[in-house]
């Protein structure tokens, strides 16, 4: 008994040729199933895997076919032994496919977004959220985490605000009205975002 194991060609003949869509990894074959074998129970299976199989084989032809390109990467490992892989670049899709979820529906308009629409106020043209530091000579972000918003807390002089001359707040240290400053912002920020979320339902 042949203990070899016997491997189908891979070159295969169609009556009909079948189309291919590589950027897809398809391939369309318009050659008719025979019914008698799919209405026979026993053969059903086999017939299908037989066809199925020779579609894949030629699918796999036609990839072959197209460019290969050979690279060599390093993985620095201890050992210095670097993997090779072997590339194949497949061409744009040409069969459009359906989308798998619906598509987004446009967002509702906030209330400022709405006026400023109203009004033909422009958006103001975003400027980055880092700021260069002279003092530092790098550059740092505006707000967050060690933000330039923050400066005000590592001074050892800071200068009075005017305006809070003759309020109750004139004895109050400018660090601290600063630190409260910014909480109230954050917080005025979360209960503005709340309102245009449930605006938009």
């Amino acid at each position: 008994m042949s203990t070899e194991k016997e491997f189908k060609p891979v070159t295969v003949e169609k009556p009909i040729p079948t189309t291919y869509d590589l950027g897809n990894l398809a391939t369309f074959d318009p050659n008719p199933l025979d019914n008698k074998k799919l209405n026979d129970v026993e053969q059903r299976d086999a017939y299908l895997s037989s066809v199925t199989r020779d579609n894949v084989q030629l699918l796999i032809n036609q990839i072959l076919s197209l460019p290969v390109k050979t690279t060599t990467e390093n993985h620095d490992s201890s050992t210095g032994q670097n993997s090779t892989m072997t590339l194949i670049q497949l061409p744009d899709p040409t069969t459009p496919l359906p989308r798998e979820k619906a598509i987004p529906k446009a967002k509702a308009l906030t209330k400022w977004e709405k006026f400023a629409a109203k009004k033909g106020i422009k958006a103001k043209a975003k400027d980055g959220k880092m700021v260069y530091d002279e003092e530092a000579g790098e550059w740092v972000p505006k707000w967050g985490y060690k933000g330039k918003n923050k400066d005000i807390d590592s001074q050892w002089l800071v200068e009075v605000d005017t305006k809070t001359k003759g309020t109750e707040n004139e004895l109050i240290d400018p660090r601290s009205l600063a630190r409260a400053e910014r909480k109230r912002l954050v917080k005025k920020n979360e209960l503005q975002h709340k309102r245009n979320l449930k605006h938009q339902e």
